[in-house]
């Protein structure tokens, strides 16, 4: 097979990617001076490219798969294949979003308010269509960065910038009137490489193990010990995705049972396995956790 050319998001991103992949079972290895990484997969090849840009190389073939936001997608690819979500749990609890701010003494108070104003934002193709389809004439500029900068020293009305709590922003004193986008981060192919029969197998096998990797972020695995005489009124309030798994303990009346919990409730429920006469208890991280019901 033609190696997959596999496109790495560079910045915020590349570090938390690095390690998903290491969970999903690649290892991939970065020089500070090159933009093309190792990884051990003869079939698989990669390269570092800043997430503004990822879609458009997907788009057009010289990369087959890539990592990047949905905000990207839309401004920089109209014909790209979804192939699946990863949010990063561990990187942001919050989901960024593209929303229009203005100074808190401005006299413009919803979106309506910004005909024939001028509207500064990386996002320019995106936020231009947006207006339009309100039917909002606005002047959109591209910024190069220090966007709350220009609003507040009078440059432009307003600025369309991604956040996640608005601190930032708040902390420039201006205030949020609309929320144009929410955006997270998706695999994409290009739709060639998906009719490719082998590249496809191959996207399809990342997009699991990756799904699963993530997966694991929020699920904790937990084993205990249980006598006989509990064992029922323990399986009744353990969580698990099918069923917990139970086998006997060697010449006892003591069984051991092992399952699979959303990390966020285990310092709830292991005192509650404790008073119902559970013992021995023990948490252990996972690294996959490949199951259809962790898809949504």
């Amino acid at each position: 097979m033609e190696k997959l050319k596999l496109g790495l998001p560079k910045g915020s991103l590349e570090k938390s990617t690095i390690e998903l992949f290491k969970n999903a079972g690649w290892k991939i290895s970065v020089s500070s001076r090159n933009y093309f990484p190792s990884i051990d997969d003869n079939e698989i090849s990669c390269s570092l490219v800043r997430a503004q840009e990822m879609a458009r190389y997907v788009e057009s073939g010289v990369l087959d798969i890539g990592l990047t936001g949905l905000d990207w997608i839309l401004e920089n690819a109209s014909d790209v294949e979804f192939i699946t979500d990863l949010i990063y749990s561990k990187v942001s609890t919050n989901k960024a979003k593209w929303v229009l701010a203005v100074p808190e003494n401005s006299g413009i108070n919803t979106i309506e308010d910004c005909t024939g104003k001028s509207i500064s934002t990386e996002l320019v193709n995106f936020t231009k269509r947006y207006f339009a389809e309100k039917n909002i004439p606005v002047n959109v500029e591209f910024s190069w960065g220090a966007t709350e900068a220009k609003v507040v020293e009078g440059l432009v009305d307003a600025i369309v910038e991604v956040t996640e709590t608005g601190s930032t922003i708040k902390a420039h004193g201006l205030k949020i009137i609309h929320t144009l986008l929410e955006t997270n981060t998706k695999l994409i192919a290009n739709r060639a490489s998906m009719n490719n029969p082998e590249k496809r197998k191959k996207i399809q096998q990342i997009a699991l193990l990756l799904k699963g990797a993530l997966n694991a972020d929020s699920i904790a695995g937990l084993k205990m010990n249980v006598p006989k005489n509990k064992l029922e009124t323990i399986v009744k309030i353990l969580p698990s995705i099918t069923a917990p798994t139970i086998s006997e303990l060697y010449n006892t009346e003591w069984f051991s049972v092992e399952t699979v919990i959303r990390e966020k409730i285990v310092r709830e429920i292991i005192p509650a396995l404790i008073d119902e006469g559970a013992d021995g208890i023990i948490e252990y991280p996972l690294n996959k956790v490949v199951t259809k019901q962790f898809d949504n």
